[in-house]
């Protein structure tokens, strides 16, 4: 598909739907929902354990194929892990986050496609029938951006600001303000801190204007779009679609 061919309202009917279908049957997986969640294909959002909160104004993003999976597993006490994200945090799909100990992720961090973060080993070195294994707790600090495929290990602190590259994995800990990239992930760059940083909780310092500015690029870009017109994509699409 080359573009949009749902016509504004038709668009806009589906959107009540998924918002409908996230408050209905996703937000009670959670034990805490903070306002302004908003779920793409919400029902390709996996949640099992308790333990599990979500922060205000977060972006939780799936496709048909790519789903986002959230899990706390007991530790051997039997205690459940904790997963707390932040506030406009944005997750991009098929982010899996899994936990024995404790995850947290600050507000406005950005989640690219495929990250793994997992405080665990889920299995011991050389008894390998008793799970979870060794495991540490994970923090991920405010504005850092871990890229696409990249794996976040055991006990790892993601300092604030920090960039972390696509496909890295992530055994020790990343100070604030810099790219680090590799396997293992190595610091590769520094941020200028003298730099002002916008952060996406900038984005919503007026939920509303957002809300309206973003309705308006919608009618913009589906104005020409038709019901007619969709239903010939559908059923009969050409190269032009």
């Amino acid at each position: 598909m080359r573009k949009e061919h749902r016509p504004y309202w038709l668009r806009n009917l589906h959107a009540r739907y998924q918002r409908w279908w996230q408050h209905r049957y996703l937000e009670p997986q959670f034990d805490v929902v903070g306002p302004g969640l908003e779920a793409t294909l919400p029902w390709k959002t996996h949640v099992f354990g308790p333990n599990i909160r979500l922060g205000a104004h977060i972006h939780l993003n799936n496709t048909v194929s790519n789903i986002t999976h959230f899990c706390t597993w007991p530790d051997e006490n039997g205690d459940p892990g904790t997963i707390d994200i932040g506030d406009f945090v944005l997750i991009t799909p098929g982010l899996k986050v899994i936990s024995a100990r404790s995850i947290t992720i600050e507000d406005s961090v950005m989640l690219a496609s495929d990250v793994i973060i997992s405080d665990s080993d889920w299995h011991g070195i050389y008894d390998r029938t008793k799970p979870p294994g060794d495991g540490a707790p994970i923090l991920i600090k405010k504005n850092a951006w871990i890229g696409q495929r990249a794996i976040i290990g055991k006990g790892v602190t993601i300092g604030e600001n920090s960039i972390i590259g696509a496909g890295s994995v992530v055994t020790k800990d990343s100070p604030d303000n810099v790219v680090a990239a590799g396997n293992p992930a190595r610091v590769v760059k520094q941020l200028d801190t003298e730099r002002d940083m916008i952060t996406r909780e900038n984005m919503f310092e007026d939920p509303k204007t957002l809300h309206e500015q973003t309705q308006y690029l919608y009618k913009v870009m589906l104005k020409d779009n038709s019901l007619l017109g969709w239903l010939r994509y559908r059923i009969w699409p050409t190269r032009n679609d």
